[in-house]
C-alpha cells in the first residue's frame, strides 16, 4: 500500500504503520532544494480507518500539488499564497479549521488555543504543519484586483452556476466597477492587508461629492454609492474569511448613504395603451419579435427579460388554460436565474398576449440571453416614435399599468402579487388558485385590440 503513486491507485501515498495510516510521498527531485521536507514527506493521519485516511490524504495531496505547481511554473503564482493555501489544506487534513494567530487570539477560546499547541508539541508535526496548526503562516500580500479574481474564481462560483452568460457579465461588471474605482482613488492596486479606514473614506468621499455636492445638483443616487461601498465591503469580508481571517475589522464597515424611497415609474394610462401603443401602425416598423414582446407585456405584466428568455417548453398553448411559465432555466449548457423565488409563476394568456404567443410559439430567440439589446431597441424605438407619454415613462411602465388595471378591477390582492411575481407576506399555502380562476380574473381587465397589430 502506498507504493503506486498513480491517480488510479485509491491508496496512493498511504502507509500503514503500527495500526495507523501515514501520508508518505517523495518530494520531486527537481524541487528537493526548494522544499525543506525533502527527500520524503511523512505525516501521521492519526486514524486506522481507511476511508478517513483516504479523505485526509486527498487534502494533503492537493496541498502539495498546489505548492509544487507554483514552484515549477515559468510564471509562478505568488509563492506566499501557495504556501498559505497548502498550509490550510494540511491543517484541514488533521480535522482542524485553519485559523490565523490573529483570528485565534480574537475569537478562539483559551481551551482551543491550548489544545492546538498541545497537538503541535505531542505529535511532533513537521515544522510547516506545526506553523499551520498554530496559525503562524503569514497572510499573503494579495492585491485588490487579485483578491477579486480569487473571489470570482474560488469563493462564489457556486453562486453563479445558474446565471446565464449575460447575467454573469452584469454581475461581474457592477462589482468590478467598485474595484476599479477604489484602485484609482487610492492610486494603486494595494495589498488587501494594507487597506485602511482612510482608504475606505476616499471611496466614501468620492461618492459623497456626487450624491450630495456642496454646490450644484447631485449627479448620482445614494444607491450607486452604497452599491460600490457595499461591494468592497463584501469582497473584504469574503476574502479574509476564505483565508482563515474571519472577523477581521472591515475598513468599509458602516459606511453608507441614506436613501429616500425610490419614486415609482408612472404607469401608462389605459387610454394611452389602447389609443397610442396598440393603435394599428404605431408598432409596425418595430421588428417582429420586439413588437411581440411589447404587446405581451401589456397583458402579462412580466418583466421584459422574462419574456425575452422564454423557451418553447415554457409557452403552453395546448393546455386547457393557455399560459406561460416564468421559471429558472436549468439547462447546464444554457442556465438562467430569475430575479427571486417569488418571480417563478404561471401566467394565463388572454387578449393580445394570447395572440402574440400563438404567433411566436418558440418564443423570441432573437433576444434570448440578449435582454440588454432588447432594452436598447425598445427605448430607442419608443423615444423616436413618441410612444412615451412623458420623459418619466419607461418600458417598465407596462408592469405598473398591468398592476394598476388589476387594482381598479378589484382583483384579489394575493392574486395580483402572484401574477406580478411579488412576495406574498404571509406563509404560503396551496398553489395560489387554479389557472382557470386566474384566467377568468384576468379577462376582467383585458384590452380590446386589432389582430392586425400582432
Amino acid at each position: 500500500m502506498g507504493r503506486n503513486s498513480s491517480k488510479k491507485d485509491a491508496d496512493r501515498f498511504l502507509f500503514l504503520r503500527s495500526g495507523k495510516y501515514y501520508y508518505r510521498r517523495r518530494v520531486p527531485d527537481n524541487l528537493a532544494l526548494r522544499d525543506e521536507r525533502a527527500p520524503t514527506i511523512r505525516v501521521s493521519l492519526k486514524t486506522d480507518d481507511l476511508a478517513l485516511a483516504r479523505a485526509k490524504r486527498d487534502l494533503m495531496e492537493e496541498a502539495d500539488n498546489i505548492l509544487w505547481a507554483s514552484m515549477v511554473l515559468d510564471e509562478p503564482r505568488d509563492p506566499a499564497r501557495s504556501r498559505y493555501e497548502a498550509s490550510m489544506k494540511r491543517v484541514e487534513a488533521l480535522g482542524l479549521t485553519y485559523r490565523s494567530a490573529q483570528t485565534m487570539s480574537a475569537q478562539s477560546s483559551l481551551d482551543e488555543i491550548v489544545t492546538r499547541l498541545e497537538r503541535v508539541a505531542s505529535e511532533r508535526l513537521p515544522q510547516e504543519l506545526a506553523q499551520g496548526v498554530a496559525g503562524g503562516i503569514p497572510v499573503p500580500d494579495v492585491t485588490v484586483s487579485k483578491a477579486f479574481e480569487i473571489y470570482c474564481d474560488e469563493i462564489v462560483p457556486d453562486e453563479l452556476v445558474n446565471k446565464s452568460a449575460v447575467q454573469k457579465a452584469q454581475w461581474k461588471k457592477v462589482k468590478l466597477r467598485a474595484v476599479n474605482n477604489f484602485i484609482a482613488l487610492v492610486e494603486g492596486d494595494k495589498a488587501m492587508t494594507d487597506i485602511t479606514r482612510d482608504d475606505a473614506m476616499k471611496l466614501y468621499r468620492h461618492w459623497l461629492s456626487r450624491i450630495a455636492p456642496k454646490e450644484g445638483k447631485s449627479t448620482h443616487s445614494a444607491s450607486s454609492g452604497n452599491r460600490d461601498i457595499g461591494n468592497m465591503r463584501v469582497l473584504y469580508d469574503a476574502y479574509f474569511t476564505y483565508i482563515g481571517e474571519e472577523g477581521r475589522a472591515n475598513p468599509f464597515a458602516r459606511l453608507n448613504f441614506s436613501t429616500r424611497k425610490k419614486r415609482s415609474r408612472p404607469p401608462f394610462p389605459r387610454e394611452w395603451l389602447t389609443g397610442t401603443i396598440m393603435k394599428p401602425g404605431n408598432l409596425a416598423t418595430l421588428n417582429d419579435e420586439a413588437r411581440g414582446i411589447v404587446l405581451a407585456l401589456i397583458e402579462t405584466g412580466a418583466r421584459p427579460s422574462e419574456l425575452a428568455n422564454l423557451t418553447a417548453s415554457s409557452i403552453r398553448l395546448s393546455h386547457k388554460v393557455p399560459h406561460i411559465a416564468i421559471e429558472p432555466r436549468d439547462d447546464p449548457d444554457d442556465p438562467r436565474e430569475i430575479k427571486t423565488t417569488s418571480s417563478e409563476r404561471l401566467v394565463p394568456l388572454v387578449g393580445v398576449a394570447l395572440a402574440v404567443f400563438r404567433k411566436h410559439k418558440q418564443g423570441f430567440p432573437r433576444y434570448r440571453n440578449r435582454e440588454n439589446d432588447l432594452s436598447a431597441t425598445l427605448n430607442k424605438y419608443f423615444k423616436e416614435n413618441s410612444l412615451f407619454p412623458t420623459p418619466q415613462h419607461k418600458i417598465y411602465s407596462f408592469r405598473h399599468s398591468f398592476e394598476d388595471r388589476m387594482k381598479e378591477a378589484n382583483l384579489d390582492d394575493e392574486l395580483r402579487r402572484l401574477l406580478m411575481g411579488h412576495t406574498i407576506e404571509r406563509p404560503r399555502y396551496g398553489m395560489g388558485g387554479s389557472l382557470e380562476w386566474r384566467q377568468s380574473e384576468l379577462k376582467k381587465i383585458v384590452l380590446p385590440f386589432s389582430p392586425t397589430i400582432v
